[in-house]
């Protein structure tokens, strides 16, 4: 890992396919990596979406769409990743849906608007996974309210295009629920718009303690 004394530039995101893990756990011992979820990274990498989305997708295999709540630590709502990381495929695809270990992936009927790309990394749109986890029936309504408000913390017009589009999907299975959580999510958001209440810049944001 080092060279004439020097260290050597490290991947953002590495894992046993690029070094042994001995190797890792000596050069987080030295203090050059952390670890975070199932990957390492350099000490300095900065905290940014493409840096998240890289350890989200460090989980797969293959090129897949990150969403809801993996999307929304990429998106800074979340302080850590899930401990199963959540990807999805367009249904349009059809593609063999086989699960990696640590993660779990769905087809899913989603436009190309709802896809942002981080570094390469396609993940659900802020609105897209907003909208996602409002209506996610199996996630517990304290936890989808929770994190929809920190989503739509620093932009009040996500809250109106989410609100539009729960509006609109007339036949969506569970929408008395998406839409109950979304007006609690919204009030919660309404009262925190004083100075220095409101989320922290995602950029700013440390996924973990490290």
């Amino acid at each position: 890992m080092t060279h004439d004394g020097m260290m050597a530039k490290l991947p953002t995101v590495l894992g046993t396919d690029d070094l042994p893990l001995a190797e890792l756990c000596a050069a987080r011992l030295d203090g050059e990596l952390f670890a975070i979820d199932d990957a390492w990274t350099p000490v300095d990498e900065p905290d940014l979406p493409s840096f998240r989305a890289a350890v989200v997708a460090s989980r797969s295999p293959r090129t897949l769409i990150v969403e809801r709540l993996s999307a929304a630590w990429v998106h800074g709502a979340l302080d850590a990743p899930p401990r199963l990381a959540q990807f999805c495929v367009p249904s349009t695809e059809r593609v063999a849906l086989v699960d990696a270990p640590g993660s779990v992936i769905r087809e899913v009927r989603i436009d190309q608007a709802d896809v942002v790309r981080f570094g390469g990394v396609p993940c659900t749109t802020v609105v897209r996974t907003a909208f996602d986890l409002l209506r996610d029936h199996a996630l517990d309504d304290e936890t989808s309210i929770r994190v929809v408000t920190a989503l739509l913390a620093d932009d009040p017009q996500r809250g109106e295009l989410v609100r539009e589009r729960l509006r609109g999907a007339a036949r969506m299975p569970h929408r008395s629920t998406a839409l109950s959580r979304f007006e609690v999510a919204e009030g919660i958001g309404s009262a925190r718009t004083p100075a220095g209440v409101r989320r922290r810049d995602a950029a700013a944001q440390p996924s973990l303690t490290r």
